[in-house]
């Protein structure tokens, strides 16, 4: 819902290494009002109090490379491809993974660069299905004219009961197993026949 608020940045980190970085860049080079979605659970890294790095506002960064299906996440799912990308490279799926980290100002010239490319995308978030950071993806897409087959994973518009991330993630379809069943039904069965072959 902050994406509405004029010159507001909007970044949602995918560890707690990010989130010290997104802090830092909103302290050291101020250039609006800066919101951070903090994730919720568990840190990644036992080593996190690393130094300070400035993040380039509204840039994403290409965590993996792949040519069968692009992956767009946002915040601390990123965590969640990972898992998911391990098992698709079983099934012989290529995908790429892209940490987009900023939902506004979103990083244009790599949304440009991956639906050039890929014509199966799949947005994945901690957050909101309607109007969040796939609905942002969708909004380019028409803006600019490109088409491609795409999924939005994230919390439906619906009341969540309580429980932990893991069995939230799952009731709502995106955790590493959904993520998993859903590229396959983007890829198509053709790919995975063929791959096998």
């Amino acid at each position: 819902y902050m994406r509405s608020v004029p010159n507001m940045i909007v970044a949602a980190p995918m560890d707690e290494i990010e989130l010290r970085n997104m802090m830092f860049t909103a302290q050291v080079r101020p250039q609006g009002p800066f919101c951070i979605r903090y994730p919720r659970g568990r840190g990644k890294h036992t080593e996190w109090k690393k130094p300070f790095r400035e993040v380039p506002v509204g840039k994403a960064r290409l965590l993996r490379d792949g040519t069968d299906i692009a992956i767009l996440s946002i915040g601390s799912v990123g965590n969640i491809i990972t898992e998911a990308i391990s098992k698709l490279d079983i099934l012989n799926i290529n995908a790429a993974h892209f940490d987009m980290r900023f939902v506004k100002p979103i990083d244009e010239e790599i949304l440009h660069q991956i639906l050039s490319t890929f014509n199966a995308i799949l947005t994945i978030e901690d957050g909101v299905v309607q109007g969040g950071f796939g609905s942002a993806v969708l909004e380019f897409m028409s803006d600019n004219n490109y088409s491609a087959r795409i999924k939005r994973l994230g919390i439906p518009d619906k009341f969540i009961e309580q429980g932990s991330t893991s069995d939230l993630q799952k009731e709502c379809g995106y955790d590493a197993d959904s993520v998993v069943k859903e590229v396959i039904k983007l890829v198509g069965k053709k790919l995975l026949v063929t791959n096998r072959s």
